[in-house]
């Protein structure tokens, strides 16, 4: 649904994180570096703290087979001379009680809670999650409307960590997000949503 070079943009983790704080979202203390000393001196101070991959790019094993990089805590004993190899993007771990995936497309958002993770990235664990459609404040319905528009954006999938009190904290936007595995009430409203987009888009340039 949008442009490919405006899913280019919105894939560079550094401009995400910039455009995030600018449209009103809180992001937790990051750090983006191939230095060992201020690697760990972030973990030092701001720990725990989570490594996450900076650029989604081709990663295959020996055989060709396609793996993920998965999101990791790390300690700043672990922070040896091998992170002067690439950049590394360095993230405080949220207290979080849930995780929050909100698929926009176009004025339409849906948010729904995910609980029931056993591990710190919920993507390792679908068969232990629980899906529920909630409702989204307005203070993030404006901030996503913002981010989107901000990279000339139709479709955006936000993760968002749901911290004890209620906060929401913005992690990521994938502008190339998947959904199909909702359940599927879920899956068909946002089906149905990009099939009315897609027969009868919006008027004017986005």
């Amino acid at each position: 649904m949008n442009h490919p070079w405006a899913n280019r943009a919105a894939e560079y983790k550094p401009a995400q994180l910039a455009a995030a704080a600018h449209c009103g979202f809180r992001v937790p203390p990051t750090l983006l570096t191939n230095d060992p000393v201020a690697a760990r001196g972030f973990a030092r101070e701001h720990g725990p703290v989570v490594n996450k991959p900076l650029y989604n790019s081709d990663y295959a094993d020996e055989g060709g087979k396609a793996l993920t990089v998965w999101v990791e805590e790390v300690v700043p004993e672990e922070l040896d001379a091998g992170v002067a190899a690439t950049g590394h993007l360095f993230q405080q771990r949220l207290d979080k009680t849930a995780d929050i995936r909100l698929t926009a497309v176009g004025d339409r958002l849906f948010a729904v809670r995910i609980d029931g993770s056993p591990g710190l990235d919920w993507r390792r664990h679908y068969d232990d999650l629980r899906y529920t459609l909630i409702e989204t404040p307005p203070d993030i319905a404006k901030g996503v409307r913002s981010y989107l528009a901000r990279f000339r954006l139709t479709f955006g999938a936000f993760d968002f960590g749901l911290d004890r009190g209620g906060g929401r904290h913005f992690y990521e936007c994938n502008p190339n997000g998947q959904f199909a595995w909702f359940p599927d009430p879920v899956t068909r409203r946002i089906v149905d949503t990009i099939t009315d987009h897609l027969q009868q888009p919006p008027r004017g340039p986005r």
